[in-house]
């Protein structure tokens, strides 16, 4: 009896593939306008992001970066590897510090707005990191590099509202 194959549906196709990302953030002054850039890359497909903001710092945006692109993904459980050259984003989670933190009520963590978000979206794939030397000629990352300088650049940028409704006191 011959052997009939059917065809696999798309979705199923997507969620075995490996999802490549490469990310930068950057701002100028620290805090000061700051912008991030990521590529998303799986097989054929591409995809870049950037985004802008007025007022931010830089660890910030390494972290809005990985956040916008793991909430770009269209299916959960997809298998990821984030590249990226900020130990701010990379050392939390590989070291786990991030989850003794959020146990903690990220109490006395600065950007807790931003990591409990990149958390809500991590839980929801399988994500690894890998870190790389920034301005070091990676050519996705100097790409992401310029994609976050350009998106920092743009005339009308949106409002951090983490960063600018944060109450910092004097001392």
């Amino acid at each position: 009896m011959p052997c009939t194959r059917y065809p696999v549906p798309n979705t199923l196709y997507l969620i075995s593939m490996k999802i490549m990302i490469h990310t930068d953030g950057a701002a100028s002054g620290n805090p000061g306008p700051g912008g991030y850039g990521a590529v998303l890359q799986s097989g054929k497909h591409r995809k870049e992001l950037w985004g802008g903001y007025r007022l931010t710092t830089n660890n910030r945006m390494e972290l809005m970066a990985v956040i916008a692109a793991l909430e770009a993904l269209k299916a959960p459980g997809m298998d990821v590897t984030v590249v990226s050259d900020s130990k701010y984003v990379i050392d939390p989670v590989q070291q786990g510090w991030l989850f003794g933190w959020e146990k903690k009520g990220f109490s006395k963590k600065k950007n807790p707005d931003l990591w409990k978000r990149f958390l809500a979206v991590f839980r929801q794939h399988t994500v690894s990191f890998q870190w790389i030397k920034g301005h070091s000629g990676h050519p996705m990352n100097e790409l992401c590099d310029q994609l976050a300088v350009a998106a920092r650049n743009q005339s009308q940028l949106a409002v951090d509202e983490g960063y600018e409704s944060q109450e910092e006191g004097l001392f």
